[in-house]
């Protein structure tokens, strides 16, 4: 494909600048949508996970190293059953189907959180696909599932904590980010550089907020089953335009 026009313009106006290396994307608005549409739940999630298929193939066309889905969060064991069902059945039907492509296109998947509580066919397939693909080098898609960030920090400090233990180190000792950041399920991830939420929602809901600490954030008021290839290159080309001073004066 060929790049849209705005964005060529964008990297070529400031070439010290460099593309986000890893983009989070909170994908939101599936059931409203589905709702105006007078579809099932379901059907929203449906619509919404063919989104997910046209990102990736857009951040392989930006050549974007690392995107992070919040597919599945700690908070939505909340809703209904039948709803949780369907959006496992869909997760597996998307794995199923799609494990080819990412294989032929080079993505790595990976996962973020405990996936110990999915049901048993989700965590078969799951591991299958991690295990194909750890050797692609095109793009990693990091799936969030029951991933929540509060769960994750605290799940660090634990394994660090339970590290130090083993290894007869002074629980006292300082830790420091470096250190903490190893045990992190996004350890060997670079920080997010861009944020982007649909649906209008200007949260970010527990989703990766030690590695959002620098981030961009970028809300659509589209929903995410509209949120379509020209919107998301609006999005990066947008994080190009913006002055990053990590704390500085540039």
């Amino acid at each position: 494909m060929i790049p849209h026009p705005s964005l060529k313009k964008s990297y070529n106006q400031n070439t010290l600048q460099q593309p986000p290396n890893h983009i989070a994307v909170i994908m939101d608005g599936n059931g409203r949508w589905a709702k105006q549409k007078g579809l099932s739940r379901g059907e929203g999630h449906r619509a919404g996970a063919k989104t997910v298929d046209s990102l990736l193939d857009v951040c392989l066309e930006l050549k974007i190293p690392v995107v992070s889905l919040y597919a599945f969060s700690t908070e939505n064991w909340k809703r209904p059953i039948s709803e949780i069902k369907t959006l496992f059945s869909l997760l597996d039907e998307y794995i199923e189907n799609k494990l080819a492509k990412m294989e032929s296109q080079n993505i790595r998947m990976v996962v973020s959180g405990d996936i110990s509580k999915l049901p048993s066919k989700s965590r078969r397939l799951i591991r299958n696909a991690l295990e194909k693909t750890k050797n692609n080098t095109s793009l990693i898609a990091n799936f969030c599932l029951n991933y929540g960030s509060r769960d994750e920090i605290l799940r660090a400090m634990n394994l660090l904590l339970e590290y130090r233990l083993k290894k007869d180190m002074k629980i006292s000792k300082k830790i420091t980010e470096r250190e903490f950041s190893k045990y992190l399920y996004t350890s060997n991830l670079p920080d997010v550089d861009l944020l982007i939420r649909t649906s209008g929602e200007m949260r970010l809901s527990n989703f990766l907020l030690f590695q959002c600490a620098y981030a961009e954030l970028y809300f659509s008021k589209k929903k995410w089953p509209d949120f379509k290839r020209n919107d998301f290159i609006k999005a990066v080309v947008d994080y190009h335009k913006r002055k990053r001073n990590f704390g500085g004066i540039g």
